[in-house]
């Protein structure tokens, strides 16, 4: 083979190399530009979700549909200065157990609601409730399931 056969060969070795790294880039430009995309789209939904979440802490418990129904946000109590911002019958539950002398068990704050408390389906509800003035930091639920107001 002579100096210039090889030559040419080298030369179509580096024309199809060439070829093939022109499509790659090709490719590789493509998806930097869709990473460049969906980065952005990324930002403007954790602005607007952060947006949302201050919004949120500003406004009163508002009520939200939850399996057709209508059910009421409960805030935490670090977001709001007093209970004022809760419903009703959660003030009512936490006057209950602020007032008691020690941990309250749901059945005690449940008599002094006047539910039935020998019905344990009625009690249930209530249970709910005190743990989420619980998971919220409104109240301190012990590990024996009894609940004392957080001071």
């Amino acid at each position: 083979m002579s100096e210039l056969e090889r030559i040419t060969a080298r030369r179509s070795e580096l024309d199809a190399l060439a070829e093939e790294l022109g499509k790659r880039l090709q490719e590789v430009e493509a998806e930097r530009g869709e990473l460049v995309i969906a980065e952005r789209v990324l930002l403007r939904l954790a602005e607007q979700d952060q947006a949302e979440a201050e919004a949120a802490a500003r406004v009163a418990p508002a009520k939200v549909q939850v399996a057709g129904r209508a059910v009421l946000l409960i805030p935490h109590r670090g977001e709001v200065p007093d209970e004022t911002a809760l419903p009703d019958d959660y003030r009512r539950i936490l006057q209950i157990v602020r007032v008691a002398d020690g941990p309250v068990p749901v059945r005690a704050v449940g008599e002094e609601l006047g539910l039935e408390v020998a019905v344990r389906g009625k009690l249930e509800p209530l249970r709910a409730k005190l743990t989420k003035l619980a998971d919220r930091g409104w109240l301190h639920k012990r590990p024996d399931g009894r609940f004392t107001a957080r001071r």
